[in-house]
């Protein structure tokens, strides 16, 4: 039998429909509050980029040396790993020169790799394991890479691919609709729908995010960064307050996406 300790062990929220609504706020505000620093504050990308890594490492450092799960600490973590993703997918694509499809080649390479290496130590990736230091690690080091990737893969389909914001927001949430359909209707791997899932809506969010600050003549609706940065921020926070924030279920369990 699971006894109520083990339980409390898990350091990540459990999967629901609330977990999704907030990450795609989360992913959104990543996209407004990386261009905020990055555009309107006029940082840079690479000065963003560090800036956003530092308050990232600390937020995971203080994430794995909690003792239980926090909410407000693991959202602000999801935060700076997606506005982390932003600058850092800038930076790759306008300071370096690779490109979104390099960008997005190299950054599914490196998701894959932690994932392999995290599969080969613990025989597993589901989130439900996220209870000991090493799995925390290789959960953030996949969350991370999974946002930035999700940015330039939002970016190469609105910009190089040429739909926009508004088509590409439209193809990924059609996307997280296939993989919804094959959770309810298939026997597909939940582990695999989860990740699947979690790379898509950064993509979504970014796009989602670009339409709502980049100028009308670039297929935006210019609304200024730090007011919707602000504003969305509000939701998350609501969010968190009035939705249940549990603990995920301990490392034994069958995971989910719902």
């Amino acid at each position: 039998m699971i006894d109520s300790r083990e339980r409390t062990l898990s350091k990540v929220p459990e999967v629901t429909f609330g977990f999704w609504l907030i990450k795609i706020l989360a992913t959104t505000l990543g996209e407004t509050g990386g261009d905020t620093v990055t555009m309107t504050l006029d940082w840079g990308y690479l000065a963003g980029t560090a800036l956003f890594a530092l308050l990232l490492i600390g937020l995971v450092v203080a994430q794995i040396r909690a003792n239980r799960f926090h909410p407000a600490l693991y959202w602000a973590t999801i935060v700076a790993s997606t506005t982390f993703g932003t600058t850092m997918a800038d930076f790759a694509d306008r300071s370096l020169g690779i490109g979104y499809t390099g960008g997005s080649t190299l950054l599914l390479a490196c998701l894959a790799g932690v994932l392999a290496l995290w599969y080969r130590t613990e025989g597993t990736v589901s989130v439900n394991t996220v209870s000991t230091p090493r799995v925390e690690a290789f959960y953030w080091a996949a969350i991370t890479f999974s946002q930035t990737l999700g940015t330039a893969l939002g970016d190469w389909l609105a910009d190089t691919g040429g739909l926009g914001y508004e088509g590409g927001a439209v193809v990924f949430a059609a996307a997280l609709a296939v993989v919804v359909f094959l959770y309810y209707r298939t026997q597909v791997s939940r582990v695999g729908l989860f990740w699947a899932a979690f790379i898509l809506t950064r993509p979504l969010g970014a796009t989602v995010g670009d339409f709502l600050d980049k100028p009308v003549a670039a297929g935006g609706l210019n609304l200024s960064r730090p007011l919707a940065s602000a504003v969305i921020a509000a939701f998350i926070v609501a969010l968190i307050v009035l939705l249940p924030q549990r603990a995920g279920r301990h490392p034994g369990a069958e995971p989910t996406l719902s």
